[in-house]
């Protein structure tokens, strides 16, 4: 390959490689750093003696993002409070299905079930059901036999169960629920946004023990209600700046003070398009990157 189709290469395989990062990793500053230490390794070698040059990048950063999820989980037995995976702010893909597709398996709920897998597990389950490589190559790529490859993507189903990949909910019904939000957290109430809860709605917030914020998680309609009601209105209200965004691939809001983003909040939704989750990111490491125009990954 000559120097500008290697240069072409590596622009073109960053995207995947970005997102296969950021789903084993939960971290988006990771990722980067990930991906970029693949691209060294990559200018330190003799090329000639790759044959696949996309097949070698790809076992090079996943490799390199289970060391760096091994180290990241010892090191999470001491974060206070709730851990949540750092938010991204997405453009919108072209079409409305490649919409849907990479929402799914970017989503807050979904990065989270991912933590029930091992490092590998996690890496195979990836690889072979979201990003739909054959077992052979998910083996080359992890340094296992097929066989052990089928039983490590066979232990990741089991585990992750029924909280599959499924599609977020109609656009509509996640602007409904913005809407619903923002005037709960304005005013005080929060009778539209009942209306659009499940019963055993959850509320999880990440301040990392750098900014005050709760310690565990909130469950039931009545918990949540009464936190946003009483709480988020009384803290949030004084912020200016309010921000629709495309929050890890659903409708969700960034607030800023003196320009800065100072929180992010994410949500799910049920199998009937009820809102399920939210999830509160305060921790200011993992919002230095965010607005993040453009952000692409596959």
């Amino acid at each position: 390959m000559t120097p500008a189709s290697l240069d072409a290469l590596l622009e073109e395989r960053r995207p995947f490689l970005l997102g296969l990062a950021y789903r084993i990793l939960g971290s988006y500053s990771d990722a980067e750093d990930a991906v970029q230490d693949t691209y060294l390794k990559w200018n330190c070698l003799d090329l000639k003696g790759i044959d696949n040059p996309a097949a070698w990048l790809t076992t090079v950063c996943t490799r390199h993002c289970i060391d760096l999820l091994r180290a990241a989980r010892r090191s999470r037995t001491d974060y206070v409070g709730s851990w949540l995976p750092e938010p991204i702010q997405m453009t919108s893909p072209d079409t409305p299905e490649s919409q849907a597709e990479l929402s799914s398996s970017l989503s807050m709920a979904f990065l989270l079930t991912l933590e029930r897998l091992a490092p590998k597990e996690r890496a195979a389950y990836l690889l072979h059901e979201i990003f739909d490589r054959p077992y052979s190559e998910v083996a080359s790529t992890l340094g296992v036999s097929e066989a052990a490859c089928r039983k490590l993507v066979s232990r990741a189903k089991s585990k992750v169960g029924h909280d599959v990949v499924r599609q977020p909910a109609p656009q509509p019904r996640q602007e409904q629920m913005l809407e619903a939000f923002r005037e709960a957290v304005g005013t005080g109430s929060t009778k539209r946004l009942e209306a659009l809860m499940s019963e055993d709605i959850r509320l999880s917030a990440d301040g990392g023990g750098k900014v005050p914020t709760l310690q565990g998680s909130l469950a039931g309609k009545e918990a949540v209600l009464t936190f946003i009601a009483e709480r988020l209105h009384e803290y949030w209200r004084c912020y200016a700046g309010w921000m629709s965004a495309r929050i890890n691939g659903t409708a969700g809001i960034l607030l800023f003070d003196d320009g800065r983003v100072v929180v992010s909040v994410s949500f799910a939704y049920d199998l009937h398009g009820r809102l399920s989750r939210i999830f509160i990111t305060r921790n200011p490491d993992k919002l230095d990157h965010l607005p993040h125009p453009g952000l692409c990954v596959q």
